[in-house]
């Protein structure tokens, strides 16, 4: 069982019931969510130490979002209180060629104005083997940007294995802004995960030669990516998913992996979508949980695979199924039969 550190906002999700678009909705379903914090469950599922990093207020709606948290087993140690709300997305799920809509509603939320003397980073990573961020964490505030590289540099002191996942995200920063501010921040990254748009947008590399939009010449544009990524950041892993959109419904899923020598493209799994929010965060879970296990890179990469194609069908932030869940899946049951 491995110690994994992530850091990053939890926010109240308000979604609307089923597919109803916001002006039918007289309701809201309830629950919890954020990138790192999604990585964090999946990782308490399959078995290792996840720790939640993060800032909630003192009031009953930070009491819920620690409650969601611990009920999935994730520690919740190092959470500080304060400040003046829990940050709020609104979601409308799309369907066949309507794409989901996210409205944020996530000013001034604790952990945007966090400092880094609300937590003690080298009590934090006294003794992990792992932490997890993502670039929406720096886009939040010009001070979560701070706070990020204060707990990157407190990792890098205790040589700890450091992930992230790029998630631009158009809606909270602009891409020269990203650029400016997450270029910086790789100097303390072993992994990097982020499809071709995330990394032009954040680290301004684009294909060659190659178009990755083109079909049979897809897979050598991520290549071409990837090698210039490691060239200039020294990048242990470079790793992306492959999301074909043939609908909000329905899409390709699978994914691509780059060493620095060798590059792996996964098994593709044609998935119904139920629910795609947080499909990314259980990849990057589930590709976390497979190298920590001692797989071989291109078994982390299935197993990460899987473990987000399961996730789009489960309702909700967080990837709700275990290792066996996911390992079957691996090994070729997508039968999908009901288990007696």
């Amino acid at each position: 069982m491995a110690k994994v550190i992530t850091m990053g906002e939890i926010m109240l999700r308000l979604s609307t019931p089923g597919y109803q678009r916001f002006i039918q909705s007289d309701s809201f379903d309830v629950c919890y969510g954020g990138g790192e914090a999604n990585v964090a469950v999946s990782l308490s599922n399959y078995g290792h130490n996840a720790y939640f990093v993060t800032k909630v207020p003192n009031n009953p709606i930070g009491d819920c979002a620690i409650a969601a948290l611990r009920k999935y087993n994730v520690n919740c140690n190092y959470i500080a209180r304060g400040g003046e709300r829990l940050g709020i997305y609104f979601l409308e799920t799309g369907a066949s060629m309507r794409a989901s809509n996210v409205v944020y509603d996530r000013a001034h939320a604790s952990i945007a104005e966090a400092d880094p003397s609300d937590f003690d980073f080298d009590a934090i990573f006294e003794g992990a083997d792992w932490f997890h961020f993502t670039g929406i964490t720096p886009a939040i505030s010009d001070k979560a940007a701070i706070l990020t590289e204060e707990a990157l540099k407190a990792a890098k002191r205790k040589n700890i294995t450091v992930s992230v996942d790029l998630n631009f995200r158009k809606k909270l920063w602009s891409s020269e802004k990203a650029q400016r501010i997450m270029t910086n921040l790789m100097q303390y990254v072993d992994v990097c995960i982020g499809n071709e748009e995330d990394a032009e947008k954040v680290l301004g590399f684009k294909p060659g030669k190659t178009d990755v939009t083109s079909g049979e010449l897809e897979l050598a544009g991520y290549q071409d990516i990837f090698e210039q990524m490691v060239k200039k950041f020294n990048f242990k892993y470079v790793v992306s998913s492959l999301r074909e959109s043939f609908s909000a419904s329905d899409n390709g899923w699978s994914a691509c992996i780059y060493d620095g020598k060798k590059f792996y493209h996964s098994k593709k799994y044609n998935i119904r979508i139920v629910d795609r929010v947080g499909g990314g965060d259980s990849f990057a879970g589930g590709l976390i949980a497979g190298l920590l296990d001692g797989k071989s890179m291109e078994d982390a990469l299935e197993f990460a695979v899987a473990a987000s194609a399961l996730k789009h069908t489960i309702p909700g932030d967080f990837n709700l199924v275990s290792k066996a869940e996911v390992e079957a899946l691996v090994g070729g049951d997508a039968s999908g039969r009901v288990q007696r």
